[in-house]
């Protein structure tokens, strides 16, 4: 059984998992709330570096703005695609609206964009709305090419 390190989507503090316990609705040592709910959750800039840097599971990102009409019609199939995907990958959004120094840093020019991070680095991008099965199929299909992020 091996340990995990898995970020807060509400506190962002880093919580140490059993990874056989994951399937059990973890909560966080800290604030007490499910480390899981099958919700992305919307991230700044400060918690995306968390995130990405100091947990041990992938982590799908949809860059999204609240003015993009594509990102407002992929916003559900994102969101039915997080329940599928957790808890064996965390899913969040960051607004570029408000992100926009992270948006350019890591040259997100067109929304949505999803970008699929493991072991800190990102490991695929894939630009344009998708449908949720396509979210899922894309994401694990990913996940697949990378041995260390299984």
């Amino acid at each position: 059984m091996s340990q995990l390190h898995v970020v807060c989507p509400h506190c962002h503090t880093t919580n140490r998992i059993q990874s056989a316990d994951l399937d059990k609705s973890p909560d966080c040592g800290s604030c007490h709330q499910a480390l899981f709910n099958g919700h992305p959750e919307n991230l700044n800039a400060t918690d995306f570096e968390r995130h990405i840097t100091r947990g041990d599971l992938p982590v799908l990102v949809d860059f999204w703005a609240p003015w993009c009409g594509p990102c407002r019609m992929m916003a559900p199939a994102f969101e039915q695609a997080a329940s599928v995907l957790e808890p064996k990958v965390q899913v969040v959004k960051v607004n570029t609206d408000e992100a926009q120094g992270l948006g350019a840093r890591l040259n997100i020019r067109s929304i949505p964009t999803l970008a699929l991070f493991a072991g800190g680095k990102e490991i695929a991008r894939q630009a344009g709305a998708m449908g949720a099965n396509d979210i899922v199929r894309w994401t694990q299909a990913q996940l697949a090419r990378v041995p260390a992020a299984a």
